[in-house]
């Protein structure tokens, strides 16, 4: 990381001037196929942007890295612990999505002036795949489980965008074609990558999933206008013999720090389980961040609990500062732990168990858990979003006024 610091400042080099700027078409090489994102390459101000697109979601990472003397270019994803680290090859560019907290990468190359995203042309589909669909996913263990699939689909030119919400989340903004009454769907967002695909025959859709390099799962789903969910406030709850959450955990600082502080007495306190390298949980964060800085001179208080993929202080630390400067996160945060399972369970032993992160907890202002939502329905799934922000509202004006 010291090497981006210094590179960071360079002047652009006569390579640099000469990096395409405009559209570009990722592949991340994997098992399925390959899993294409879109992109475009910006300079604004002596320096590079790389823009990423899924259907409406815009990302920008504004630290794009050319190195001095050399044909590279490096791009730290924002608040994740990964990079591209790619090599210009006259138009197109090839390399790597590196994950340095598990020193991993999956191959890519690029394209330049390429804007589609699975096939340069798309012709009109026999099948309207718009709509909600009940979906079972079976892992390749045999473990199924539910989800809800939201397609938005254009059949003049083959364009398909939505999102599958299970009961952890959602796979947040999915883009792709149909071809043939077949559909293939793809995000990136710099922590993960994923690909479905899948066919229509007997008015079923049959997929498979893939993540990074290696398929998950396969998918069945069938159309189904009144597609339901397990109740994601009933997932996750208190153990019998428990009527509240205790805990002592240390703040960026160092310091422990527990609900039995002074500061969160006679306060609706909202806990996020949360992680920096989680997708979903900077969804909510986004959310939270903005909701806290409009309420924080009620008697309200927010404690993110964060548990990352190291068990190094100094490096959950360094991840979660990252998140509160993207964010302008106000609200207090604290290193709970790992998100290794069956580790992190053991922090908050008063709880079933941590199912998903995010997970939300709402504690009125006599230290009862009033509620607990596992899992986070985020921007990508349209009115599910809309409703969870309708219940989070409605549930703190309900705990603000008692």
């Amino acid at each position: 990381m010291k090497l981006y610091t210094l590179l960071l400042f360079l002047p652009l080099t006569l390579f640099a001037q000469n990096l395409p700027t405009g559209s570009w078409r990722f592949v991340l090489e994997n098992a399925g196929g390959g899993i294409p994102f879109n992109a475009e390459i910006l300079q604004k101000n002596q320096k590079f942007l790389l823009r990423i697109r899924n259907a409406e979601e815009v990302i920008d990472f504004e630290e794009v890295v050319v190195s001095e003397g050399k044909d590279s270019i490096f791009v730290p994803m924002n608040t994740f612990d990964a990079c591209l680290a790619l090599r210009l090859e006259g138009n197109q560019m090839s390399g790597a999505y590196k994950r340095h907290y598990n020193q991993t990468s999956q191959s890519l190359k690029a394209y330049f002036g390429e804007k589609y995203r699975f096939f340069t042309e798309n012709k009109a589909s026999q099948v309207d795949f718009s709509g909600k669909w009940q979906v079972t996913f079976t892992n390749t263990e045999g473990r199924t489980y539910p989800a809800i699939a939201l397609f938005k689909h254009d059949t003049k030119t083959g364009k398909i965008t939505g999102t599958f919400l299970t009961t952890t989340g959602d796979y947040r903004f999915l883009e792709g074609n149909v071809k043939e009454n077949a559909l293939y769907l793809s995000t990136f967002d710099g922590a993960f990558a994923f690909l479905f695909k899948a066919s229509f025959e007997n008015n079923e859709l049959k997929g498979e999933f893939w993540s990074a390099m290696n398929k998950q799962a396969s998918w069945i789903a069938r159309r189904n206008e009144n597609a339901t969910l397990p109740d994601a406030s009933k997932i996750t709850y208190l153990k019998e013999g428990y009527d509240k959450i205790e805990f002592s955990f240390p703040d960026l600082s160092g310091k422990k720090v527990s609900l039995a502080d002074e500061k969160y007495k006679n306060k609706v306190v909202i806990l996020q389980i949360f992680g920096s390298w989680c997708p979903n949980c900077m969804d909510e964060t986004a959310f939270l961040a903005e909701w806290y800085r409009k309420n924080k001179k009620k008697p309200v208080a927010i404690i993110g609990l964060a548990y990352e993929r190291k068990p190094d202080f100094e490096y959950a630390k360094k991840m979660v500062e990252k998140v509160v400067k993207r964010f302008n996160v106000e609200y207090d945060f604290l290193i709970a732990g790992t998100n290794e399972k069956g580790v992190a369970e053991k922090t908050l032993p008063m709880l079933n168990g941590i199912f998903s992160y995010p997970t939300t907890i709402f504690i009125d202002k006599k230290g009862k858990v009033r509620k607990i939502h596992t899992g986070f329905a985020g921007p990508g799934t349209g009115e599910y979003y809309k409703t969870w922000r309708q219940e989070f509202n409605e549930l703190m004006n309900t705990l603000l006024k008692e």
